[in-house]
């Protein structure tokens, strides 16, 4: 088993183990006999919805049995990511977190849950990059000379974004902090009026993430300057890492799995090496691409490291720039 439980997560799995349904335990090793459901914190479209669509395939097929997605939007995942929270250890919930479990204990005065008491990171299913993107008459072609322009025109230029505190808005964030540049922020409700508004020249810039941005910059409506991860996408090599040009420079998205925090050890131990298994699983792997998405399948402990790094970087960072969420 890959599952490295710390001693709080054991306790919790013992008690409950003890607190399980007589139905439940009497049908067997889990899965036998439970209908599962994956909440996805989105409503359905979206590289989350898919990220949870595809697992929820991947593990029915693996386990014989029914695993349905159900989308839980709002509140900044807040609502989907409570209902997993304070789902019934039993391991017939799951759930896709993302990096809202990092950012929102940041950003908002209340939350209503604890990510790191309430829940129980499992797998890494995927972790993409955001792609800084250019509208297609600004008069630049690489990182470089966007910094360099930028630092001639201080303040003349903005970025857009699908709100305050997301991924999008945090990238262009530390892209200026990281640069010495000067670019507002435009906040809009959601990615789809941001990139329109992108598409249509009335903004600048935008730190999309890739499989929404890639079709606009291949086919020419958009400059692709850069991934915001720190070395190139596999799916998109041609594209150069701001690390290139911004010396550590990292930001990226991530989906992946996660339980209540209470559940019993060998349930745990067991989505987790099935989630690692699906995504690494060839067909998989290649539904992912064609999204322009890679599949990783990390161990509960690498998920861990990444989301406890994560908090760290952001933290510091919305903390400094008081970036406050209502």
């Amino acid at each position: 088993m890959t599952f490295h439980p710390s001693r709080r997560h054991v306790l919790a799995g013992i008690a409950g183990a003890a607190a399980l349904p007589t139905s439940l335990a009497a049908q067997g090793a889990y899965p036998a006999g439970r209908n599962i459901k994956i909440i996805v914190p989105f409503a359905a479209g979206g590289t989350t919805d898919i990220t949870g669509r595809f697992l929820a395939e991947a593990l029915s097929a693996r386990w014989n049995t029914s695993v349905v997605v159900e989308n839980v939007p709002g509140a900044g995942t807040n609502v989907g990511i409570e209902r997993l929270a304070k789902s019934t250890p039993d391991g017939t919930t799951l759930g896709i977190i993302t990096p809202s479990i990092v950012t929102n204990p940041f950003l908002m005065a209340k939350m209503p849950y604890d990510p790191q008491a309430d829940l129980l990171p499992l797998s890494l299913t995927v972790k993409i990059p955001n792609l800084l993107v250019v509208k297609k008459d600004l008069p630049v072609n690489s990182v470089a000379e966007f910094v360099a322009h930028l630092k001639a025109n201080p303040g003349k230029f903005n970025f857009a974004s699908s709100g305050a505190g997301s991924t999008i808005h945090l990238s262009g964030e530390l892209f200026k902090r990281m640069t010495g540049t000067d670019i507002v922020h435009v906040a809009y409700r959601g990615s789809a009026p941001a990139l329109n508004d992108l598409l249509a020249g009335h903004v600048d810039l935008m730190f999309g993430d890739i499989p929404t941005m890639i079709n606009h910059v291949r086919e020419g409506r958009l400059k692709g300057l850069g991934v915001t991860t720190a070395q190139r996408y596999p799916l998109a090599p041609d594209l150069p890492a701001i690390a290139e040009t911004v010396p550590g420079f990292d930001v990226f998205s991530f989906f992946g799995v996660a339980v209540q925090s209470a559940t019993p050890r060998e349930i745990a131990s067991k989505i987790e090496a099935d989630c690692i298994a699906a995504a690494k699983d060839p067909v998989v792997r290649d539904k992912f691409a064609k999204v322009d998405t890679a599949a990783v399948g990390s161990t509960a402990a690498e998920f861990a490291a990444l989301i406890a790094a994560e908090r760290d970087k952001w933290g510091r960072l919305i903390t400094d720039l008081k970036i406050r969420v209502e």
